[in-house]
């Protein structure tokens, strides 16, 4: 506070700092700055290549507008990054604003940067400690939140082993050090400390949790009192001990209180890290909690806690001689290192004693029985019925486990995506599998959960939970459904959370592998396309991008009330339509060349039947027509059609006699399905009210008549599209100019009409 009467005056250097920080802040944050002409210039710009520097340097705007499109240039693009991005807030401008004057900090004259560190360093020492009840406590501020616990065995070593400074790693040959770890710790914890120390992994021992009493996540007390005392038998030091106050996975507690005794009976160092220290802000802490601040060290992270970025992690240690606190490297004699703990001094003081409680109690009450544990741990899990024999018959371990994996990392997919405020993510656990995590104290100052969001949470649960449950339950139904049907095979993906996966084969069986592999990928493609053009509720896709299944359908969620016979009597339908069509379209070149082939020869053989009638005289153009004149011919030769769809020449006698065409009789063709009769609003592959119904030549297969190509060709036949190969009998007398002139015609009719069909098989190519 500033005396009364007196005007509190600010340096204006760290007054034009904090109005530069705030407009860079500002560009940073507005990604509706950039001008759209400029947008689409950038989205061709090869922006990820590294350029040139420039010669000439570029002004600050320039450069915070290039940092401000390389956040969010790729936002439009990317749709799968569904979390959104943390709300800085001006607590986190302090935070922001501590790294610039670091850097100005710095420069000052070395007695005065000494001072102003050392009061830095001791405020946020003593506020740490006392916000987390950690009485005479030393501080160490670190990024990298295992850095820590490295300095604080190498403290440890250093204390227990009297030459090791002299002597290095030949002072641990007379006695092993043991460091020993819950197996419910953070993966690579142990493997990391002893990289990083020189030891052995013989160095590292894992502690089983309870099995039998207590939390499955808790460390197993009794059985790490047996393996210290084997240690020290064989002529090992137990070393130091790492427990947890709220597992990474779980968040649960380790019996502290316990084993603080244990420490206390073998000489061990005692370290405690975890979420729930969090709590010990609160007025009331739970029993198990509060054990935590009789440990020698823990790490905190307030950083996710209080929702600032970019402040570092603290590890609170006690140790009386700062000469071995100097060589594990806790402290430093350097005033620069010393301004790490500069962006959390500036937020503490922002938020006071008031916010930072507040901000952890909201989190804590996010929570229903937030005196247990602030964390929860949710897995969806359906039991095997009658109608699911394969799940009984093999177990929760095998078949049913992996299933429910995949469905619960989709459904924390589905949460995450559906309520982003709430932060849930995904966790595997050893003994349960994949989980859903409610963290709400990493995540809720970060995110600004809110109760309504939680709220939005839990009914998005309920919509799903029985999307789920019908899923599971027909997995089995679509299986057998898909044995049935000769031409689809089903592919067994547990690792693919939906209702299963199919594959059309086609059956061209003389086909080689290669050839084979490619007309089950083009067919399957098409398949999945027109799958997708339906008016259906469910999803279709190729799968996982990386996923080892290729050339398949994936078939989603499904509702209780899918017809699975009509789904898969659709999917074979519309596959098998799809391969004739393509069959049809690859032959009909062939096909046409064919029959042109063909019809030349019907047309040699009926010029020379006409000669062998008409005899040599009619055949000369002068003489033929005056023959024609007095004494008219009856031809007997018959024209000619070419069906495309049959690849086949036919006679037109059909086609010109009256009588032959009221009584000729219509070719049987494939037989075609119709769309099935629904319910006004009713979507495809629905279950009526009244229930499933009959299948019968009119169901849902039918699909396939309305988006095959199959159906050209059978309009074709229909319509009787043929080509005329040869000139039909005249039914009238010519006059003598008429025969004159088609006499002189009629020996290029047909091949006109060959060139017609020539014609036509060049289109289809």
């Amino acid at each position: 506070m500033e005396p009364p009467g007196r005007t509190a005056t600010v340096d204006p250097l760290l007054a034009e700092m904090g109005k530069n920080l705030n407009e860079a802040i500002k560009i940073l944050e507005d990604g509706q700055r950039e001008p759209e002409e400029d947008k689409e210039k950038r989205r061709y710009s090869r922006k990820d290549i590294p350029g040139p520097l420039q010669g000439s340097g570029q002004d600050v705007t320039s450069i915070l507008q290039l940092v401000q499109n390389l956040m969010h240039g790729d936002e439009e693009e990317d749709k799968r990054d569904h979390r959104r991005m943390q709300n800085v807030g001006e607590q986190g401008h302090m935070s922001l604003l501590g790294h610039s004057l670091a850097a100005y900090i710095s420069v000052l004259e070395r007695e005065r940067l000494r001072k102003l560190t050392t009061r830095i360093l001791s405020d946020t020492t003593l506020w740490l400690c006392r916000l987390f009840r950690f009485e005479n406590g030393s501080a160490y501020y670190h990024e990298d939140d295992r850095d820590g616990l490295l300095k604080v065995c190498r403290l440890v070593i250093h204390t227990r082993y009297d030459d090791y400074t002299t002597d290095g790693f030949v002072a641990l040959s007379s006695r092993q050090p043991v460091i020993y770890q819950s197996a419910a710790c953070r993966p690579g914890l142990g493997q990391h400390l002893c990289s990083q120390l020189g030891l052995p992994l013989s160095c590292l021992c894992s502690v089983p949790c309870n099995t039998m009493f207590g939390s499955q996540h808790q460390m197993d007390v009794a059985l790490l009192d047996r393996l210290i005392k084997d240690d020290v038998d064989s002529g090992k030091l137990p070393l130091l001990l790492i427990a947890n106050a709220g597992t990474p996975g779980a968040g649960h507690t380790d019996k502290l209180g316990r084993l603080k005794e244990l420490c206390v009976q073998y000489g061990m160092w005692l370290h405690v890290e975890g979420v729930n220290l969090a709590t010990l802000v609160l007025g009331y802490v739970t029993s198990s909690v509060l054990a935590a601040t009789k440990a020698d060290s823990m790490t905190l992270t307030p950083g996710p806690w209080l929702g600032l970025p970019a402040v570092p992690a603290v590890t609170l240690y006690r140790h009386e001689d700062p000469a071995l606190s100097l060589a594990a490297g806790l402290t430093s004699s350097q005033p620069v290192e010393k301004l790490r703990a500069l962006p959390l001094w500036l937020s503490l003081q922002y938020l006071g004693h008031d916010g930072i409680v507040e901000r952890i109690k909201h989190a804590s009450q996010l929570v229903e029985d937030e005196l247990n544990s602030p964390v929860v741990v949710f897995r969806f899990s359906q039991e095997a019925s009658a109608a699911s024999s394969r799940c009984s018959a093999e177990g929760s371990f095998g078949w049913e486990r992996e299933l429910q994996d995949s469905l619960n990392r989709w459904l924390g997919e589905q949460l995450a995506q559906q309520v982003p405020a709430s932060g849930v993510d995904v966790v595997e656990l050893e003994d349960e599998g994949s989980c859903v995590r409610f963290n709400p104290l990493m995540t809720a100052a970060v995110l600004g959960t809110q109760e309504s969001d939680v709220q939005a949470l839990v009914e998005k649960l309920a919509e799903v939970v029985p999307l789920l449950s019908s899923t599971l339950r027909l997995r089995e139904e679509f299986r057998e459904e898909v044995y049935r049907h000769t031409s689809l095979g089903y592919i067994e993906d547990l690792s693919w959370p939906g209702l299963g996966v199919v594959r059309y084969e086609p059956r061209a069986e003389e086909l080689d592998d290669s050839r084979r592999q490619l007309e089950v990928e083009k067919v399957n493609s098409e398949l999945l396309k027109k799958l997708n053009e339906l008016d259906s509720d469910l999803s279709f896709s190729t799968g996982p991008e990386f996923g080892p299944e290729k050339n398949c359908v994936f078939v989603g969620m499904a509702t209780e009330d899918l017809d699975v016979a009509e789904l898969v009597n659709t999917i074979a339908s519309l596959g098998r339509d799809i391969e004739e069509s393509s069959k049809l379209l690859e032959n009909m070149t062939e096909v046409v060349r064919r029959g042109i082939l063909e019809a030349e020869l019907e047309l040699q053989k009926a010029n020379e039947e006409k000669l062998m009638e008409e005899g040599v005289l009619r055949q000369i153009p002068l003489v033929g027509s005056v023959l024609n004149w007095f004494s008219p011919s009856q031809s007997s030769i018959k024209g000619r059609t070419f069906n495309l769809a049959a690849g086949s020449l036919d006679s037109t006698e059909s086609t010109y006699s009256t009588k032959a065409q009221a009584g000729r009789e219509t070719p049987p063709t494939t037989p075609t399905f119709s769309v099935a009769q629904r319910l006004p609003g009713q979507r495809l592959f629905r279950r009526s009210a009244g229930g499933h119904d009959t299948l019968s030549e009119t169901s849902s297969v039918g699909l396939a008549e309305e988006l095959s190509l199959k159906d050209c060709s059978r309009n074709m036949s229909t319509a009787e599209n043929s080509i005329e190969l040869s000139q039909m009998s005249r039914q009238e007398s010519p006059t003598p100019a008429e025969s004159t002139q088609g006499e002189g015609d009629n020996d290029t009719e047909g091949q006109s009409q060959v060139d017609k069909a020539s014609e036509a098989a060049d289109s289809l190519r």
